[in-house]
């Protein structure tokens, strides 16, 4: 079960020691899977729906960040200190997904180095992803020009 996301990333070794921790889980239309600020001790990878990603606006609604689907990690806080989710996260649609608790995984990469450096590199490169779509939403929502580009 090669698939795509963070199971590509992964070799299948290291992939299969990893999934052995999943458990299935969904979520409802709605349902607000975490919220920012929040503890974060688990991460999901996703097998369908979609889960948007918000920001929390003081005085304002929460601005969207990013839309996550199938394949994709949902969750990354739980992996640096001091382990609280950077943004919200809400099911747009039906989510069926696996759930990882992360002191289990940490406890894994501890042994297993292939999987820890898989998954290092994948959550360096989600984070990045996610820390440009914050920056362009903001940059949308209160920047001059709209989404950060220069005026001319």
């Amino acid at each position: 079960m090669k698939g795509s996301g963070v199971m590509a990333a992964i070799p299948e070794g290291p992939r299969d020691r990893l999934m052995a921790l999943g458990r299935e889980v969904s979520f409802d239309a709605g349902t607000r899977i975490f919220e920012e600020g929040g503890r974060a001790d688990r991460f999901w990878i996703l097998r369908t729906g979609s889960v948007s990603l918000d920001l929390h606006v003081p005085g304002r609604r929460a601005a969207l960040v990013e839309t996550l689907g199938p394949g994709l990690m949902l969750g990354w806080s739980w992996l640096c200190p001091p382990h609280q989710w950077h943004l919200g996260a809400e099911a747009t649609t039906p989510v069926h997904a696996w759930e990882f608790d992360a002191a289990e995984v940490l406890e894994l990469c501890e042994r297993d180095h292939e999987l820890d450096h898989a998954l290092l590199a994948y959550v360096v490169e989600v984070i990045g992803r996610r820390l440009r779509a914050a920056r362009t939403r903001l940059l949308d929502l209160y920047g001059p020009y709209g989404s950060g580009g220069s005026p001319g």
